[in-house]
């Protein structure tokens, strides 16, 4: 099992319907992660910078940014474009950040 960690950015003031879309987070996309060894994703908000800061588990070398050529995944790239800072494929602008320390 491989951590991943990367950083995202929420669009000012997109702070709660960010929420409300991910509360409601669509059951295909949850299983199509699940299936392809995303677990434990969990994802933060600085409320000072409006960064997400996002964290996974994964097995294998794919994680939740590598799916992009899934359908499910470029519709949920589309639902979210209008609240978050994306590349021109309406994919998120992801940073990933190298672990620096981790402890057990």
């Amino acid at each position: 099992m491989k951590r991943e960690a990367f950083k995202m950015y929420l669009k000012p003031g997109c702070e709660a319907e960010y929420e409300k879309r991910h509360a409601a987070i669509w059951p295909e996309l949850k299983a199509l992660l699940s299936k392809n060894g995303v677990s434990d994703y969990s994802i933060y908000w600085d409320k000072e910078t409006n960064i997400l800061f996002a964290f996974q588990k994964t097995e294998g070398d794919a994680g939740s940014q590598d799916l992009g050529n899934t359908e499910i995944v470029q519709k949920w790239w589309d639902y979210m474009a209008d609240i978050m800072e994306v590349n021109p494929d309406n994919s998120p602008v992801s940073i990933p950040l190298p672990e620096v320390f981790h402890m057990d």
